[in-house]
């Protein structure tokens, strides 16, 4: 690694992510179904149709995982907490969740880390999915009732609440491009979405807020965005795609309003009055994640319905995914925020991390293609610190290879190797690596 710890301010965090439908295993501890089952379940939609029913079975092991996190020296643990584990139906408690989660979160603060809550990280309970899901405005005021229910329990204790994790995943990747669950390709649903999930958002603030709890705020996804040349159109496109992608839900959290490009698409289809609701979403968030894995590049295509354009990696180095490996893209998101959005607000890095189709051999996973990415990817955020941005924290994607949704248990993003038959951990060499950058 090409950086230490002393290279970033005195109270900077380091960690890991992890979410709880990827790992915990969704079979046990009484949780609901979830629109992943339903997706997993039709045929082509997930990689042999494998779901989270037993995942990394965290659920059980979740003391050996945190034992990870503190035997190499993070600060903190950024989790997520399952609303159809919490709330089977969407509505009424289950116990036995709400207790898995009040253990989870003694045993962080036991391993001297700091709680970093995700509300939602995408397991939407199939019985509100029935109704809708985020196409139904009526899924914004069950989702603010999970967030009284869950706090009401944990809120006491956990460092951090973000309220959604990569709503442009929920909305758009979901309902237009139909890659994720619930599976659609559909404009007015994908509209609808978009708009809800960030009203979801803004009322989840609003009943934490009443309950007197600060240190809350939202994980937004990024991907950075280039024309894919000098023409006009793919200018134009760039801006399309950058509005679609990043700026309809950082403007709409720090401004209250929707960026002209994505309105040109969406406008006709949105919720009636939806413009009463920005108040309620762009009220004053308290810290911002940052999820960044990659960039893309566009150029116009006329002969597609809107947004009339067409997507390409890179022509750099890339990820098991099949993503381009491109550090300056987070440097330059951090700065943007910084400069364009948010000011000083604290900012952390909630998500970055890369797949590889990493290996055991003799007992050991040797990852130096990871071990560059980390470093790379870290070294860019302290480029970004310099040039003015709040950042004060760093979590790899991902603790403990996972249930990568729609790639199934094929794509490993983890610092620790599991062994989805026999579900053994084996650090691998990046996780070595980061507990020697990070040492005190």
């Amino acid at each position: 690694m090409n950086f230490t710890r002393k290279d970033f301010p005195q109270d900077f965090l380091f960690g890991a992510a992890t979410a709880a439908y990827q790992i915990e295993g969704h079979q046990f501890g009484g949780a609901g179904p979830t629109h992943w089952d339903t997706f997993a379940a039709t045929p082509g939609n997930v990689v042999r149709g494998e779901d989270g029913a037993r995942a990394c079975d965290h659920y059980h092991r979740f003391a050996e995982d945190l034992d990870l996190l503190r035997d190499a020296g993070m600060d903190a643990y950024r989790f997520s907490t399952s609303w159809a584990r919490v709330m089977p139906d969407g509505r009424h408690v289950n116990v036995e969740g709400l207790d898995f989660y009040d253990r989870l979160v003694d045993a962080m603060l036991e391993r001297g880390l700091k709680p970093f809550q995700t509300l939602y990280h995408w397991e939407l309970p199939s019985a509100l999915a029935d109704k809708g899901g985020w196409t139904n405005r009526d899924t914004c005021s069950a989702f603010a009732d999970f967030t009284d229910v869950i706090t009401d329990r944990i809120g006491d204790r956990v460092h951090a609440i973000a309220t959604i994790n990569e709503p442009w995943c929920v909305a758009f990747l979901s309902h237009f491009l139909g890659h994720h669950a619930p599976g659609l390709r559909d404009i007015r649903a994908t509209a609808r979405a978009m708009h809800h999930i960030n009203l979801a958002h803004g009322m989840a603030m609003t009943r934490l807020r009443c309950k007197g709890i600060n240190n809350c705020g939202v994980v937004l996804n990024f991907d950075h965005t280039d024309p894919l040349d000098d023409s006009a159109g793919a200018a134009s496109a760039a801006q399309t795609w950058d509005a679609i992608m990043n700026r309809w839900f950082v403007e709409a959290v720090t401004k209250g309003t929707y960026p002209a490009e994505a309105l040109a698409g969406f406008a006709a289809h949105m919720p009636d009055s939806w413009q009463d609701d920005m108040a309620e979403i762009s009220q004053k968030i308290d810290f911002m994640g940052v999820n960044y894995y990659t960039r893309h590049h566009v150029t116009e295509d006329k002969s597609q319905p809107w947004p009339h354009l067409a997507s390409q990696e890179g022509p750099g180095a890339k990820t098991q995914m099949g993503w381009e490996i491109y550090p300056d893209g987070l440097r330059s998101f951090l700065t943007r925020l910084a400069t364009d959005y948010v000011g000083d607000l604290p900012l952390y890095v909630t998500e970055n991390g890369m797949a590889w189709d990493d290996r055991v051999e003799n007992g050991a996973v040797y990852d130096p293609e990871r071990m560059q990415f980390v470093s790379d990817h870290i070294t860019a955020t302290k480029r970004a610190i310099d040039q003015g941005a709040n950042v004060q924290g760093f979590f790899y994607w991902s603790l403990l290879d996972n249930y990568e949704w729609a790639f199934g248990y094929e794509k490993r993003f983890g610092m620790v190797h599991v062994d989805f038959d026999t579900l053994k951990r084996v650090p691998k060499a990046s996780y070595h690596a980061l507990k020697s950058a990070i040492a005190r």
